[in-house]
């Protein structure tokens, strides 16, 4: 058992919740982020403005008979496989063959695990990427060794399991729009607290909502959750954080506030609070839906994501003919969830939480 443990240590090999389900996920949504979504968003920027560079094929692959056209936000968007299990590499700190060898690993995995391809890359490089540390420089071929084995185990896992991973990362989904579809209030007040406590917690949101394709009304109760969370703890603090504080946490990440949430988890109260508010109105008012990249739903006002997957949704469903215009009432609804309410529900739930004395000058302070 020593001479395991030393071994596992020398590989730098820490099976733990926080390398797999912290590091790992977060890391995965960080791929996600520079391929798929930002190839959503150069798409729908190239068909708003009628850009021609970013709406025309740059590139053809021909698969037998058939050619597929690519445009720039195509290219990043097929990216996506090869990006996440990069990102996971990395996380994991895996060494230079490994980790080029997890571009073969992630498009094994994301292309045979279908619409659920983000919950089988996340499983599956992790496990290849171990293997691969557990084999790298352990033999005087270790360019042929490292390689061979990582991509090996890589794609064979890919063949095994992906296919049923995808399928149930998709019925898990599912479950949870369908339930969302006919139950818009609990569901809204269930999702949008869920996937927005998730966001503040050092786990990734927007993983999660990838991962299960979460899009249609329980995406659009993401958002909602997850923007409460941001812009909650944004005004909410901005009396001790100002202008920089403000920013860094509305439009940057509430997972600055972890510390404060450890020494006084009541801090959590008014954005949490007003998640469960937000969450229902986004679903049975304003029926917002996330028709965007499923990523989206779970990124909140970070950079604006969620709101421009929002409109992306819209651009896409008016082009299909699911929608017949964007509205007043829909840019409306995008700004009260995203911005307006959050901010109105934390101040005055936070109000009544410091009046009760639980929450004092200092507690919400960034360092």
């Amino acid at each position: 058992m020593s001479k395991t443990k030393e071994f596992l240590k020398r590989k730098d090999i820490e099976i733990s919740l926080k390398r797999y389900g912290i590091d790992a996920l977060g890391a995965m949504a960080q791929g996600l982020f520079c391929s798929l979504l930002i190839g959503t968003i150069i798409n729908t920027i190239g068909t708003q403005f009628n850009i021609g560079f970013l709406t025309n094929p740059v590139a053809t692959l021909t698969v037998g008979e058939a050619s597929i056209p690519y445009t720039v936000g195509g290219i990043a968007m097929a990216m996506c496989g090869p990006a996440m299990a990069v990102a996971i590499g990395y996380a994991l700190k895996c060494p230079p063959l490994v980790l080029f060898s997890m571009i073969s690993v992630g498009f094994a995995a994301n292309t045979l695990g279908g619409a659920g391809g983000p919950l089988s890359v996340l499983f599956i490089a992790i496990i290849a990427s171990e293997i691969g540390k557990a084999v790298s420089k352990e033999t005087k071929i270790d360019i042929l060794v490292t390689p061979m084995v990582t991509i090996g185990v890589g794609v064979f896992l890919s063949w095994l399991i992906a296919p049923a991973l995808g399928h149930a990362a998709m019925w898990v989904g599912d479950i949870i729009m369908w339930a969302t579809e006919l139950q818009p209030f609990l569901m809204g007040i269930l999702v949008s607290v869920v996937v927005g406590v998730a966001l503040t917690l050092p786990i990734s949101s927007a993983a999660i909502c990838a991962a299960f394709g979460l899009t249609g009304l329980a995406g659009g109760a993401a958002v909602a959750g997850c923007c409460a969370q941001m812009i909650g703890f944004a005004v909410i603090s901005f009396r001790e954080n100002r202008w920089g504080g403000l920013v860094s946490q509305g439009i940057g990440t509430s997972m600055l506030q972890m510390g404060n949430i450890v020494r006084n988890p009541r801090v959590w109260i008014a954005p949490t609070l007003a998640s469960a508010i937000t969450g229902p109105i986004a679903t049975c008012v304003f029926k917002l839906k996330m028709n965007g990249a499923p990523v989206s739903s779970g990124m909140g006002t970070c950079g604006f994501v969620g709101q421009i997957g929002v409109y992306t949704g819209w651009v896409n469903d008016v082009a299909a003919g699911a929608k017949a215009a964007i509205t007043a009432f829909d840019w409306t609804g995008l700004m009260l969830i995203s911005f307006v309410l959050p901010a109105i529900f934390s101040l005055i739930i936070h109000a009544g939480v410091r009046k009760l004395g639980w929450v004092k000058d200092g507690d919400l302070k960034l360092d």
